[in-house]
C-alpha cells in the first residue's frame, strides 16, 4: 500500500541541511546556521535549463501574451454593443467573449463551463497529475517571472544565498531597489490588465494616462497589484502548498496510473560518490546510479526532495528531472532516474517487472467522454438559445375578477427580452383558451417594439365568456418571423 507524505516539514528541513553542506565553500561557517533557518522558511530555487524548462518558458510567454494582449482584442457586434472581444460586463449585465454574449438569464452556461473545466483539470490529474500547477497556473507563472527577474539582478542561487549573509552595501542596496521596482512595475501591469477586462481597455489606458481614471478603478488596480506583488514575490511555495486547496483534493484523488514525477529509487539506490560507485561496480557490487548532489532539491520550487516519495506539495514542474539529466549526462549514466512515471511502474521496476502504460484506462476514458459530452451541449445550448425571452407573471391579489355580465378576467404582466442589437417589434398572441386578450395602453394592437438589450413590461388582461380552469399559452413573434417566444401560464376562474 503506498503512503503519500501529507507533512513535508521533516523534507524542507532535512533539504535545509544538504544545502548547508553543499554551499560550505560559498557560506561562512559563523552564519552558516542563521542562513539554514532562512532556506527552512524560504526556498532559494536554483536556475536549470533542459527540455522541460524550454516548455514552462515556452508556456510562460504564451500565457502572459494571452493575459496581456486579449483585452485590446476588437470584435464587431454592431453599433449598440461593446467592441471588446472578452469584455466582463457586470455594470449592464453581460458576459462578452468574441461571439457569445451572456446574460443574467444565460448563468448556466458559465456554470457548464466551470463544470467542464473542474473535469478537465480532473482528467488532467489522472493523466498526469498536478501538471497544471506546475506549467500554467497563474501562481506558478508569474513566480516564474518574478523569480527570473530576482536572478538578473542580485544572480542565481549560490550568490543570493550569500547575499542573506552578508552585510548590506551600497551595491546591495541599489540591486534591493531595482528588484522591488521591477516587481512592482510588473505587479501594477498585471493588475492594470485585469481591470481592462472589466471595462473598455483603450478607454481607460487614455484615462489612466490623462490622470482622469476614477478612484474605483485605481484602488481596484492597487488591489490586484499588492496581491500579485504580495503572491508572487514573497508568499510563493507557500500559496502552491498551504492556500491552494487543489492538493488536498489532488492528494484524495491521486493516481499510482498517473504519470507524475518520481525517483526511480530501485535504481538510484544505495546513493554515493561517483568515486565509490565505480569502485564498488569493479568488484561486481551494486551501487545506486544517485550521487546525492542535492541538485534535484536545489532547483525545486516547493523546495521538497523527490527521493523520499510522492508528496502532495509537488506541482509536478518536471525541473528536477532536467537537473538530474544534466547530472546523468555528465556522468554518462542513464537519463530518466528522476522522470514522469507512473508510481505503478516504480513499484514494478522494484520488482523487476516490465513498464506499463496505461493512459487509456475506464477512469480516463469516462472522463474524457464526460468533457466532449460537455462541451458538446454547450455548444448545442449556445447555437440554439433564442436572442429574446418571454416571462409571464399572473396577478395574485386578486386571481381572477368575475364581471357583471358573468365573464371573468385574469390580469398578467408580460416581459419582452430583446438580446439582439437591433430593435425588434413583437406581436403577442395567446393560445390554449377562447378568451379576448387586451394590452393595456395598446388597444389597436399595433407590434410592441422592443429597444436593443433592453425589454418592455406590458399589462395584459384576459377576458374568457365561458370562464373555465385551463393553461394559456403566450406567444411573442417578431414581425420578421425569425424569432417565436412562448411561456405558460394558468387561467384561473376563483
Amino acid at each position: 500500500m503506498t503512503v503519500i507524505e501529507i507533512d513535508h516539514s521533516r523534507t524542507r528541513a532535512k533539504a535545509a541541511l544538504q544545502r548547508t553542506e553543499a554551499d560550505k565553500g560559498v557560506l561562512k561557517k559563523a552564519g552558516a546556521n542563521r542562513v539554514a533557518a532562512h532556506r527552512i522558511s524560504r526556498v532559494v530555487p536554483q536556475a536549470v535549463s533542459g527540455r522541460l524548462r524550454r516548455i514552462k518558458w515556452a508556456i510562460l510567454l504564451l500565457t502572459l501574451s494571452i493575459y496581456y494582449v486579449t483585452p485590446f482584442l476588437r470584435w464587431d457586434r454592431g453599433p449598440n454593443a461593446p467592441d471588446q472581444a472578452i469584455l466582463l460586463d457586470f455594470a449592464h449585465g453581460r458576459l462578452y467573449a468574441f461571439f457569445v454574449e451572456v446574460w443574467p438569464q444565460d448563468l448556466y452556461i458559465v456554470t457548464g463551463l466551470l463544470i467542464l473545466a473542474s473535469v478537465i483539470l480532473i482528467l488532467a490529474n489522472a493523466l498526469a497529475g498536478r501538471v497544471w500547477c506546475g506549467f500554467a497556473c497563474p501562481q506558478t507563472v508569474w513566480t516564474d517571472l518574478f523569480l527570473l527577474v530576482e536572478r538578473l539582478i542580485e544572480g542565481d542561487r549560490r550568490q543570493r544565498l550569500k547575499n542573506m549573509d552578508a552585510p548590506l552595501s551600497a551595491v546591495r542596496v541599489v540591486q534591493i531597489g531595482a528588484k522591488h521596482t521591477a516587481w512592482i512595475l510588473i505587479s501594477l501591469l498585471t493588475g492594470g490588465t485585469l481591470i481592462f477586462y472589466f471595462t473598455d481597455a483603450p478607454s481607460l489606458v487614455r484615462a489612466l494616462a490623462s490622470g482622469e481614471a476614477s478612484a474605483t478603478a485605481l484602488t481596484w488596480i492597487a488591489v490586484f497589484a499588492g496581491t500579485t506583488y504580495g503572491l508572487a514575490g514573497f508568499a510563493r511555495e507557500q500559496v502552491c502548498t498551504f492556500m491552494c486547496p487543489w492538493p488536498r483534493l489532488q492528494g484524495a484523488i491521486w493516481d499510482p496510473e498517473a504519470f507524475t514525477v518520481n525517483y526511480r529509487d530501485y535504481r538510484g539506490e544505495q546513493r554515493m560518490s561517483v568515486k565509490k560507485a565505480a569502485d564498488l561496480r569493479a568488484r561486481g557490487e551494486a551501487a545506486g546510479d544517485c550521487v546525492d548532489c542535492g541538485l534535484c532539491v536545489n532547483v525545486c520550487p516547493i523546495g521538497i526532495d523527490i527521493r523520499e516519495g510522492p508528496n502532495f506539495a509537488c506541482i509536478n514542474c518536471g525541473l528536477c528531472v532536467d537537473a538530474c539529466d544534466s547530472v546523468m549526462t555528465k556522468l554518462e549514466r542513464p537519463r530518466g532516474l528522476i522522470d514522469f512515471e507512473s508510481w505503478d511502474n516504480i513499484e514494478r521496476g522494484r520488482r523487476g517487472e516490465p513498464r506499463a502504460t496505461r493512459l487509456m484506462r475506464p477512469k480516463t476514458v469516462a472522463l474524457t467522454a464526460i468533457a466532449v459530452g460537455l462541451a458538446a451541449g454547450l455548444a448545442l445550448l449556445l447555437a440554439t438559445r433564442a436572442t429574446g425571452a418571454l416571462a409571464v407573471l399572473h396577478d395574485r391579489d386578486p386571481l381572477a375578477i368575475t364581471l357583471s355580465d358573468g365573464s371573468v378576467r385574469n390580469a398578467y404582466t408580460v416581459k419582452l427580452l430583446n438580446k439582439a442589437q437591433v430593435t425588434r417589434h413583437f406581436t403577442l398572441a395567446i393560445q390554449g383558451i377562447d378568451a379576448v386578450m387586451s394590452i393595456v395602453g395598446n388597444d389597436n394592437g399595433t407590434p410592441i417594439a422592443v429597444e436593443p438589450d433592453g425589454s418592455e413590461s406590458l399589462r395584459v388582461t384576459l377576458t374568457m365568456a365561458n370562464p373555465k380552469d385551463a393553461n394559456v399559452v403566450f406567444i411573442a413573434r417578431d414581425e420578421t418571423g425569425g424569432t417565436v417566444l412562448s411561456a405558460s401560464d394558468r387561467f384561473v376562474v376563483r
